[in-house]
């Protein structure tokens, strides 16, 4: 099993890498006059370090109501040219801190961003959600199993500014006919020390 994991793991990074590739070529030619707006680089926002408060329910899809709410930090990086990024995450539950980190690739081909989550307390990678931007904000959706069961995910990024964005995700047990929002991020940028003069 541990195997498989590895191998569907290198393929998907493996597929990224390609996408990517693909995307900073068509990113890289000067001659296009929409080069500064290019969807390629939608996250670029998204650069750098931030503090995250996080809002997430206690369970998912149960008819629960109680939020749990805890703090978070987040550093995210280009990678492959400008054509994808990454980002390294503390998440700190109330009981007891893990790290995650989510891969995303930008697609020139389709002009689709693709996302994968994964989760440092277990060896899986999560099936990516695959959107766009427009008029500033980033829908997502995808799909996957909660409990055994087929649920379709969504990914919302809203209310971007320079030094501030918020993320949110909904689980749709009946493809996409009603949501339950399960968690809430709020970024805020996180400013670097200047030294003083003396």
């Amino acid at each position: 099993m541990t195997t498989d994991r590895r191998t569907v793991l290198g393929s998907i990074v493996g597929s990224a890498v390609l996408l990517a590739t693909e995307a900073a070529t068509h990113s890289a030619d000067p001659s296009g006059p929409q080069q500064a707006a290019s969807p390629a680089r939608d996250f670029d926002f998204l650069f750098g370090n931030w503090s995250v408060q996080h809002r997430r329910l206690k369970a998912r899809l149960t008819d629960c109501t109680e939020w749990q709410e805890f703090p978070g930090t987040c550093q995210v990086r280009p990678i492959l040219g400008g054509a994808g990024n990454v980002d390294d995450n503390v998440i700190e539950l109330p009981a007891g801190s893990y790290t995650a980190a989510s891969i995303r690739v930008f697609d020139a081909t389709k002009q689709l961003w693709s996302i994968w989550w994964i989760d440092s307390r277990t060896p899986n990678i999560d099936p990516p959600v695959r959107g766009s931007f427009a008029s500033g904000d980033g829908t997502f959706f995808g799909d996957d199993e909660l409990r055994g069961k087929p649920v379709r995910v969504r990914y919302l990024w809203s209310h971007i500014t320079a030094d501030s964005a918020e993320w949110e995700q909904a689980f749709s047990p009946d493809a996409g006919a009603t949501w339950e929002t399960n968690w809430f991020m709020k970024f805020t940028r996180l400013k670097s020390r200047r030294l003083g003069r003396i």
